[in-house]
Order: structure tokens, then sequence, then C-alpha cells
């Protein structure tokens, strides 16, 4: 996970800038606060050495103990970011003006930097200050632009901050290039998949795509170029530029589009809950109850298995799959990396609770070819996805 630090400026906003540094640590960051004087009238500076357990920069002396204390903070960070940047510091940033430890340390920095601004409308839409962000942009800085709002002055306009999650997505995004998974093409399958029965009705399963959304997220914030393939979904799939999103309905739309993408990828996670069988004929109309009709026999076959497929085709691709079973957890598991030729399987008792469609955490064990199954404790999905990305990883080779 990266060095990051945060500048933050004199804005009304700064309160802000404790959710965005606690929503980075929480990803895993190591993170550090810099003050300017005006920002600590907003935000003291022990909220954030309280969560920090650090001290905050707010002054060039600060330390009196022979060490630089701005330079080491610049020679420290590997992202900075400005959050929120005032028209003030945004002005001083882009003509090299450094008269406090904030500037002083962002003119040392050599990292990519974000600049978040926040701000009255009017100061927003100000010449000076459009040309000041021009200069930035022209120099390297990210610019993440406000948006619209109710302002602190009563009245709506551009120059809101943006929600705290909204900025570490963008964060992320921007880190990714430097991940464990720089340069790696993973293909994600999420959701369920759905099997017609007539223009109206269909049978599949409860999959909320939770986990594979987990799983794409992980692998973007690691630096990976993502695919997800999306299957039916009831959690909305994240925006991101290193993330392209193939969506389908059928098992044969999604063996189609897994196959098309599988060729150039590095690694395949296989998250979606396929359905394993499709009627064996489709009604071209709707198929209508009768009087005195009180059973309904249906013919079922079995779907294309996506999983074996891809592990039969594979040349140097990961192919992970999962387990969701009700019972036998780990022979179930077992036979399927074997007979799939999966390089892993995570596997998860969908009877239990904690771990079924829709929730937020999974307890899952790990099965590979030659070792013994690893069984993680019960944690949120996120973290699950981390794991389990860090350790394709490896598998990889990075």
């Amino acid at each position: 996970m990266a060095h990051i630090t945060i500048f933050v400026s004199g804005s009304i906003a700064a309160y802000k800038a404790v959710y965005l540094m606690r929503s980075l640590q929480k990803n895993g960051h190591h993170v550090k606060v810099a003050m300017t004087k005006a920002a600590t009238k907003f935000v003291g500076t022990e909220t954030f050495s309280s969560l920090l357990h650090e001290p905050v920069l707010t002054d060039l002396f600060d330390h009196n103990d022979g060490h630089i204390a701005h330079i080491e903070f610049a020679d420290w960070t590997q992202l900075a970011i400005v959050a929120p940047a005032s028209a003030d510091i945004i002005a001083k940033m882009a003509n090299g003006i450094a008269d406090d430890a904030v500037t002083s340390t962002l003119l040392a920095v050599h990292a990519p930097t974000i600049v978040v601004p926040a701000m009255n409308s009017h100061m927003w839409e100000k010449s000076a200050t459009q040309r000041n962000l021009r200069l930035l942009k022209s120099d390297g800085y990210l610019i993440m632009d406000p948006v619209d709002g109710q302002l602190a002055e009563g009245y709506a306009g551009k120059g809101r901050f943006p929600e705290p999650e909204l900025i570490k997505e963008f964060v992320e995004g921007q880190l990714g290039n430097h991940g464990l998974l720089a340069g790696k093409k993973i293909v994600v399958t999420a959701g369920g998949t759905l099997e017609y029965l007539d223009p109206v009705r269909f049978i599949g399963n409860r999959s909320s795509g939770k986990m594979g959304v987990a799983v794409a997220q992980a692998a973007l914030s690691m630096g990976a170029q993502v695919t997800l393939i999306a299957g039916t979904m009831s959690v909305a799939v994240p925006s991101n530029p290193h993330l392209q999103i193939i969506s389908v309905k059928t098992t044969e739309e999604m063996l189609t589009k897994v196959n098309e993408q599988f060729t150039d990828c590095d690694a395949l996670i296989m998250a979606a809950a396929i359905a394993d069988f499709k009627p064996l004929h489709l009604a071209d109309q709707k198929i209508k109850k009768h009087p005195g009709e009180n059973e309904w026999t249906l013919k079922l076959e079995t779907t294309p298995d996506i999983l074996a497929t891809m592990g039969a085709k594979k040349q140097s691709q990961l192919v992970v799959g999962f387990a969701a079973e009700t019972q036998d957890l780990l022979n179930n598991a077992e036979h399927k990396l074997a007979s799939k030729h999966a390089d892993m399987i995570v596997a998860n008792d969908v009877a239990k609770a904690c771990s079924g469609f829709g929730t937020d955490t999974n307890q899952v064990t790990i099965l590979q070819p030659g070792e013994k199954p690893q069984a993680w404790p019960l944690m949120s999905k996120a973290k699950v996805a981390q794991r389990l990305m860090k350790l394709v990883a490896q598998k990889l080779g990075k």
C-alpha cells in the first residue's frame, strides 16, 4: 500500500479531510497530514494526530532535532493529495510560492499530486483561478473538479468539495499504475446468469454480484487493467478508467464474452454464480396457466461449464473458480479444483448466514493443487478480495 500525504488548506470543507484520511487508512495506506494555519481554524491538529498516532506538520520549524521536516515529508510521500485545495493554495502552487510548511513541502514533492479544489462558485469561475488550474495541469498535477451543490454561503453552485468516498475511488485509480498487478489484465465475472423459459420468465439465482465487484475493485487498486463481465447484479458497478464492463444475461453469453477476453488476460477470476441448468425448450410465447392444470413439468439440460472450458484451454493464464456449496464443502471444492483444471478454488458455504448471497461478509477456504486448504477467517468481502488478489499477484510472479 502507498505512502499518502494529505495537504489540508483553509476551507470549510477541511473537516471532510478527516473522513478521507480514515477511508484511505482502512484501505491499508499509510497516511500523513500537513495543514496550513488557515486549515487549523476549521479543524484542530489534534483531530488528525489522534487518529494518525503521529504529529501533523503545520510549521517549517516544528522539529528541532536537526531534521528538515518538510523535506522528510516530501521524500516519504508516494502520492500527495491537496484536499481541500483553496483558491489561495492553488495560486501558490501554480506560481511556485513556498511560504509555509504546506507549500514548501509541496514544492519538494516529486510524487504524483492530486488537487481537489473547494471554494465559492464565484472564486471557482474567476479567470485567475482557471488560469492557475491550467498551469497546474500543464505541470502534471491531477485535478479532480469540485461538484455542484449547496455551498457554505447558503446557495447552490459549483465549488463544493466531492464526497470523500469519490475522492478515495479517484485516488485508488491513480495508485493503480504502481500496484502489485500493474501491467496485468484481470478478467472477473460477477453476478448471476439467467436462463429464459419464455419471453417473460426465467430461472436464476440470488447472486448480488458483491463478491465479484469487490474482486474487481481490489484488482484495480493493485494496478490491473480489469474487465468485469457482469451478469444480473443488485449492486452498483464501480467507475474507473482502468475498468471495462461487459454486461451479459445468459450463461451462453457469459461463455462467449469470457472466451473473447481470455486469450490475452493474465488471470480469470470466476466469481459469478452461473446457472447450471436451462430449459430444454424455450417457448416463443408466454406460457399460460390453464384451469385444471395444477402441475407443470419442466425439462432442463445443463449449461456450458465455463470454468472447465477455460481450465482446459488455459496456457499461461491463472484460472480461479468459486465454489458456493451448501454441504460437504471441502470434498465438493476439491473435486471442482481437479475436474475443472483450475489453479485455485475459493470455497464458501452459502448456507451460513455470514457468507451467503447478498451478505457483506464471507468466510472462505482457499484450495490449490498440491497444497493444504487455507481456511480464512470471517472477513468483509472487500478484505477477502484484497487478500485473494494479493495471492493472485504472488502466483503471477509479481
